[in-house]
Order: C-alpha cells, then sequence, then structure tokens
C-alpha cells in the first residue's frame, strides 16, 4: 500500500498535551514522576493491571501538586485510554512485546504515541509501525534517552560543524551487568535481563544503535545495509546462559562500519562505548572519555571540558536545566522536553516512526543472523529519503 510519508511530519500544535501513561513500573513510575517538571503537558490518565500501582501513582501526583489522573485498571484498560478524547498522546511503558500492538492501536485511534525501547521486536512490527503512521499521520516517538546524552549530543554538533571529516568506522553498545545491578528493581532476574539472555541476538539495540543513527543521518543521508552477528554460547547457571555476549557488526550504504554490543551478565563495568572515528578526529565517551581532534589527544575531565563547547544545542541547555532542577535522570528529562515542545509547536520530532523501526527491526535480524551461522543479512529501507532536505 501506498501512503503519504512520515518524514519529517508536522502536525496540528497541541498548547497543552494530555498524556494517557500506559504501564506504572520502573520506568512508567520515573516517567510520571519526571513530568511534574515539564510544562504544558500533563498525565491526565494512568494505566495499569495493579490497581495498587495506580494507587501509588496518583499520591505521588498529589504529592507533587498535581490533580489525580483518571485510573483505568485491567488487561485491556489501554484500549479504553486510546478512546479518550481528551487524549492526545499515549504514552506506552509496558513490557517490550505489547509496545507495537499498544502503538498500533493507539495511532489508529488518532493518537501520538511515545513508546519504551525497542518500539518493536520484529521486522513485522517494524512495517506495521511504520504503514500506520504513514495512514493516520500521528507520531510515534521512540524514548531512546541515549540520544539525549551530552556526550552523544556534543559529538552530534562536531559532526555538523564538519570536525570529524569523513565518518568511517561507529561503536555502540549496551554493557550492564544486570545479574548485580538490576535497573529494573526486580528481586528476581528481571524479564529485560532473561529477555536478553534467551533471545539469540541483540533484542536490546537502540541505546548503541540510536545516536549512531542520528550522527549519520539514517535515511536522510545514509543507511544501514545490512549486518552479521554473533553470540557466545555463554556459561550455563540456573538455566540461563550467563555471561552470554552478542557482536553485531553492520555495514551502512556510505562505506561506515558499525559495531555493536550487548552483555548484560558478565562483570565489565557499565559500557555503551560511544565511539566515532573520523578521518579527522575521532571520540569515545566509554570507559574514559576521549577525543583526539588531530593535533592532541585529550582524556578524562580535559577531553569533556573540549567537547562541552559543542553543547550549545537545544536539547543540551534542556540537561542544564534538567540538572539545575535536580530532576531524577536529566537524560529522561531533555528527551520528554523536546518531544512535548515538539508537540506544543507543531514541529517534527527528533526520533520519528522510521528511526524506531530501522533501530528495533535489529532486534530480530541480529537473531536470524547468530542463529544461522553469522549470515549477512539484508537490513529493510523503511524511509526511501535518502539525501532528501
Amino acid at each position: 500500500m501506498n501512503y503519504k510519508s512520515a518524514f519529517l511530519l508536522r502536525c496540528p500544535a497541541i498548547p497543552k498535551v494530555r498524556i494517557a501513561l500506559v504501564g506504572l513500573g520502573n520506568r512508567g513510575t520515573k516517567t510520571l514522576v519526571r513530568y511534574a517538571f515539564i510544562g504544558n503537558a500533563e498525565i491526565s490518565c494512568i494505566v495499569d493491571v495493579d490497581s495498587r500501582r495506580l494507587e501509588r501513582a496518583n499520591k505521588l501526583l498529589r504529592d507533587s501538586g498535581r490533580k489525580e489522573a483518571l485510573a483505568l485498571c485491567g488487561p485491556d484498560a489501554w484500549k479504553e485510554a486510546c478512546q479518550l478524547p481528551d487524549i492526545d498522546l499515549i504514552y506506552i511503558c509496558t513490557e517490550w512485546r505489547t509496545h507495537t500492538l499498544m502503538a498500533v492501536h493507539a495511532m489508529r485511534c488518532g493518537k501520538h504515541v511515545a513508546v519504551e525501547v525497542p518500539a518493536a521486536t520484529t521486522v513485522e512490527e517494524c512495517w506495521s509501525l511504520v504503514h500506520t503512521a504513514e495512514q493516520t499521520q500521528r507520531h510515534c516517538f521512540m524514548t531512546e534517552n541515549c540520544c539525549y546524552d551530552y556526550f552523544a549530543l556534543e559529538t552530534l554538533e562536531m559532526h555538523r560543524r564538519g570536525l570529524f571529516g569523513e565518518i568511517t568506522h561507529c561503536e555502540g553498545a549496551y554493557i550492564h551487568d544486570l545479574s548485580t545491578d538490576n535497573e529494573c528493581g526486580e528481586s528476581n532476574t528481571s524479564w529485560i535481563e532473561r529477555g536478553c539472555l534467551t533471545h539469540g541476538g541483540n533484542p536490546y539495540p537502540t541505546h548503541g544503535i540510536g545516536p549512531i543513527g542520528q550522527l549519520l543521518g539514517f535515511h536522510r543521508t545514509d543507511r544501514m545495509l545490512r549486518l552479521v552477528s554473533m553470540t557466545s554460547a555463554g556459561a550455563k547457571e540456573a538455566g540461563l546462559p550467563l555471561g552470554r555476549v552478542n557482536t553485531t557488526l553492520i555495514q551502512t550504504a556510505r562505506g561506515v562500519s558499525i559495531m555493536l554490543q550487548l552483555d548484560v551478565t558478565t562483570h565489565r563495568p557499565y559500557n555503551r562505548l560511544q565511539t566515532v572515528c573520523g578521518t579527522k578526529a575521532f571520540v569515545q565517551k566509554y570507559p574514559v572519555p576521549t577525543v583526539n581532534n588531530g593535533e592532541e589527544c585529550l582524556m578524562g575531565d580535559a577531553a569533556e571540558r573540549y567537547m562541552s563547547r559543542f553543547d550549545g544545542t537545544d536539547a543540551a541547555q534542556l540537561l542544564r536545566k534538567g540538572e539545575a532542577m535536580n530532576v531524577p535522570n536529566a537524560m529522561n528529562y531533555a528527551m520528554d522536553a523536546r518531544l512535548i515542545h515538539c508537540l506544543n509547536n507543531g514541529l517534527p520530532l527528533d526520533i520519528d516512526v522510521y528511526d524506531a523501526a530501522e533501530w528495533s527491526c535489529l532486534t530480530e535480524l541480529s537473531r536470524l543472523s547468530a542463529q544461522n551461522g553469522c549470515t549477512p543479512i539484508e537490513i529493510p529501507e523503511f524511509c526511501p529519503n535518502m539525501g532528501r532536505k
């Protein structure tokens, strides 16, 4: 089917964005708390399968001086939220296998969508998101907060100024020992840890690929062509293959090579790599911030001071504002504040549905390659807009 493109989609401005927040676990609760600091938006409806979470959420709203939200409880309550006439944005913070189902339904109900990562778990789901956004002309924003990291924003600004020359290679990762540092707040093995260990590929690729995709201008000036992926066997313990690591290599149309890694159970320190190699400069955030601009090599605090000269963007200023207000996780604040600013003013979003599809499709494709002897896999072209301004 041929639908109107959602590339650089502009929708009527929404002076005050009314949000239905679906899912009040760890991520959803943090989102609810964060929106106390964001103007021109309100949490109008909260949805969960657990009434105790709804009660806790409304208490958090009251304690922060906000009015209580309409509370909807039950496995299908999210569908009711999508039908509410006074809701503009459905914000999805549920377990990732439900993301596409909910996002597609919400867009078909005329709502804009913000959805946690990954937005989809299969290529078919990615196409469903794209076709629905094109058909309905509704926004589908994937909440990839790593795109709003200081270092990522500063690297992007360096590239815009031409300081890298020609970028030839990038690296990104999600290396986080969830076996000892369980960010999901569960007492036992978290669903995200278990999902990563049993998947076979990289089911959580967007933290690594998101900043790279924006840097290289996917579906603007470059795109991913193909990948090969390998997953280590790991060591069996309590029925789970602990120490399992996935490495995926990607080639782009302009000849840039990309390496992504996922590792959630070895004892490596937290690392997202954030590595960019250009003909004129090199930067890397982890394990120690490093910059080589062709004249000098700076590390640690000196590298961060050098990078700070490139943090004048709107998103970087929002990071500073969030820090000044002591918002829990200023990176998430900058992401949501930018989302609301764009919706308030009828602007294209920083992360569009094509980004969501391109970054999320690596979930299935990395698994297919890894499980079939590291076979090269072609990556779909979800948005044929190469070179379009």
